[in-house]
């Protein structure tokens, strides 16, 4: 994770972002938190205690010898059930986010603070909202924060409820 310093040193001057679709909905991560872009391919659903059944995390991947735990974003974002065909393996932790299409990457000039209307759990869901486009057709996308999908203390218990062989396997 950034500190705060670096982000808004990187919003200053540009941050590179990835957006990507959930549904019919359109949300961008910051390029450095995503260390591949992949197919759904190889994706195995992860058996887990029967307190875990509606989670999010519903697959797990395994990539050059590390094990993932797979968010499905609909789930995550509370949607509809969509059409998920990408896989996003973020950087630096155990988890990766299945999602819809990739849309491109971009750069955003700013991150703009998340108005108040943003109450629940969304507060922690997004970094903040960008701006894309030139006006007057421009379009408000939500930054996500990447350490939301799951928390140390999510992937600690799903750990926990696995078994070593799943993990393996």
């Amino acid at each position: 994770m950034r500190s705060p310093r670096e982000q808004r040193r990187a919003t200053q001057r540009g941050e590179p972002v990835i957006l990507f679709r959930v549904g019919e909905s359109t949300f961008a991560i910051a390029a450095t938190a995503v260390d591949e872009i992949r197919n759904a391919q190889g994706l195995k659903p992860l058996r887990t205690a029967p307190d875990l059944t509606n989670s999010k995390v519903r697959y797990s991947l395994l990539r050059d010898g590390k094990f993932y735990f797979v968010v499905d974003a609909t789930v995550h974002f509370k949607m509809l059930p969509a059409r998920a065909t990408r896989v996003l393996v973020l950087r630096n932790t155990k988890t990766a986010v299945l999602v819809g299409d990739i849309d491109r990457m971009t750069e955003v000039c700013g991150v703009h603070p998340l108005p108040n209307a943003f109450r629940g759990a969304e507060r922690n869901w997004y970094r903040g909202l960008a701006l894309l486009g030139a006006q007057p057709k421009h379009e408000v996308v939500p930054i996500v924060n990447p350490g939301a999908f799951l928390t140390k203390v999510e992937m600690q218990a799903l750990g926990d409820a696995i078994s070593t062989t799943e993990l393996n396997s």
